[in-house]
């Protein structure tokens, strides 16, 4: 299927979870905020959340400093 990342299209597999997303970009899921089609998705449905071929995903990473 082909995903919108930040812009940017890309292809996953069918079946992928917004978990599965974060991971295979090898991204920290505790420090990532994701947005689904201009809905912003709570962590605590990212590993049931399932992704469709065309969805829109922005991935906003924190980064701490001083």
């Amino acid at each position: 299927m082909k995903l919108t990342i930040n812009g940017e299209t890309r292809e996953f597999a069918d079946g992928l979870t917004i978990s599965g997303l974060v991971e295979a970009l090898g991204l920290n899921p505790k420090k990532v905020a994701v947005e689904r089609n201009l809905e912003v998705v709570p962590k605590s449905l990212h590993p049931e959340t399932v992704l469709a071929d065309g969805d829109r995903i922005e991935i906003v990473q924190f980064v701490g400093g001083g």
